[in-house]
């Protein structure tokens, strides 16, 4: 037809043309063209050999104490004394419940006293006695937030940064980060409780899309810590060595006939991981060269404190000898005290006050706290309500993602230092609020990784821990 112009005519008139180079140029100045691809000047490849950080660092090692199902903030670190006078009447607001056929609007003061602890005069209830004795040592956020009311999700926006599942938990990004300071040990280790496995399991020590080299390696509860670390006798000394020789020539020749295939790389340096580990596990993990008095101040000669005492005593043994990253989890979401909060907390308490006081002197006295950051905390806090009001034997108090707190010591934040606010009802952070992403961006800070650079590219696409929140450093935070 005459006049017409058929989508092959305008792409041959236009695509080398004047036009076509001001569209082009157009699209771009708003930002609707793709990004363009970036060449790769070296071979990608993934191991744990140590690398160059972005800026300086502070910390080196971390020991994650993750209190899963959300302490109550309210009787622990968070005091409000004016809620006395409410307790028992209608809370005089509005409350965000989770549960609401288990809510009551009821007040529920808090019936523990708090004290002052240290030089700094931190407050703390007398739940914590022996956390009291560091208070000069640690920096106590009152200001949390992750503001999606359910553990799950919470537990990823803390671990993971976003509340979705499958994606890189922190211990990973910081072994793919900075890689590992022993040739023997993994990167990254998670310690699970004798009682049952943590809530999510296997999430909160995984390395999501991130290559598998980069994933928590799993300690059991009870010895032995990893198994299979021993050969059979046939094969101990020189057959093993014959043995592992030959399978590193096979996997070298089998790497060599896949060139760019990264997964493949990463899980060959898992396995000669796995076969270094079998000396350097054994003596990591062995307390028996401890000293009583060592182990007494963790509390391993305590029932209650046993168990707990051991896996922060091992913590602390495995940040010695070059271990990144290590996790301590409680069983399920054992401080979801919906309901029988008046013993259910200070049993929670006793079990872990002690030895978590013990390993940051510990670490102090060893000259390690300076480069290690101890972090305390759970998913959530409590909401400052009744929850199950059918006596005072059963009650508990719900979820509050919206305003909790957890602390941290060593590695370059603030020791003696009280950071934030709630309400006065410690349901709603209202003064220097820290979101779970800028605790991420302040936790890279300090081990020398700009949370903005610190990427993975997948389908194209730079993908971070923080990814687009609006991210800050919380430079109140740090010393």
């Amino acid at each position: 037809m005459p006049g017409f112009c058929s989508r092959r005519h305008f792409l041959q008139s236009n695509a080398f043309g004047l036009g076509g180079l001001a569209l082009t140029w157009m699209l771009g100045e708003d930002g609707l063209l793709a990004a363009p691809v970036r060449p790769e000047l070296q071979p990608t490849t993934f191991d744990l050999t140590p690398k160059p950080t972005h800026h300086p660092a502070r910390a080196r090692a971390m020991i994650s104490l993750m209190m899963i199902g959300g302490p109550s903030h309210i009787d622990l670190f968070d005091p409000k004394p004016a809620m006395a006078k409410w307790d028992g009447k209608p809370f005089p607001g509005e409350i965000k419940y989770d549960n609401a056929a288990e809510a009551s609007a009821k007040v529920l003061s808090s019936p523990w006293p708090f004290r002052r602890h240290g030089e700094c005069g931190m407050e703390l209830s007398e739940l914590l006695p022996h956390l009291g004795t560091v208070a000069d040592d640690i920096c106590l956020i009152r200001s949390m937030r992750t503001g999606v009311n359910n553990h799950g999700q919470s537990v990823y926006a803390l671990n993971t940064g976003r509340i979705t599942a499958g994606r890189p938990s922190l211990g990973s990004w910081l072994g793919y980060g900075l890689g590992s300071e022993s040739r023997d040990l993994p990167a990254y280790v998670a310690m699970t409780s004798p009682q049952g496995p943590p809530l999510l399991v296997g999430d909160n020590w995984t390395s999501g899309w991130l290559p598998g080299l980069y994933q928590g390696t799993l300690a059991r509860p009870t010895d032995p810590r990893i198994l299979n670390l021993d050969p059979p006798a046939p094969l101990r000394g020189a057959p093993q060595e014959a043995q592992l020789g030959l399978l590193r020539r096979l996997n070298e020749q089998h790497l060599a006939g896949h060139p760019g295939e990264l997964d493949l790389e990463a899980r060959i340096q898992s396995y000669e991981l796995a076969a270094r580990m079998q000396t350097a596990a054994h003596e990591a993990f062995d307390l028996t060269s401890e000293t009583t008095a060592t182990q007494r101040l963790y509390g391993i000669d305590r029932d209650e404190t046993r168990d707990y005492g051991r896996r922060c005593l091992i913590a602390r043994r495995l940040v010695e000898r070059g271990v990144r990253f290590v996790q301590v989890l409680n069983h399920g979401q054992s401080w979801d005290h919906h309901g029988g909060i008046l013993k259910a907390l200070p049993a929670s308490c006793r079990a872990v006050d002690q030895p978590t006081a013990a390993l940051v002197s510990d670490l102090k006295a060893r000259g390690l706290l300076d480069s290690t950051v101890v972090h305390w905390g759970g998913e959530m806090g409590r909401l400052p309500v009744v929850q199950n009001d059918g006596g005072r034997e059963k009650v508990g108090r719900d979820h509050n993602t919206y305003g909790f707190s957890m602390w941290v010591a060593g590695g370059g934040f603030r020791a003696g230092h009280v950071h934030g606010e709630t309400d006065e009802w410690g349901h709603h952070a209202v003064k220097d609020v820290v979101m779970h992403h800028d605790w991420q961006a302040t936790l890279l800070h300090v081990f020398g990784l700009d949370h903005t650079r610190l990427s993975y590219r997948r389908n194209g696409a730079e993908l971070t821990l923080t990814d687009n929140q609006g991210s800050k450093i919380m430079s109140g935070l740090l010393a």
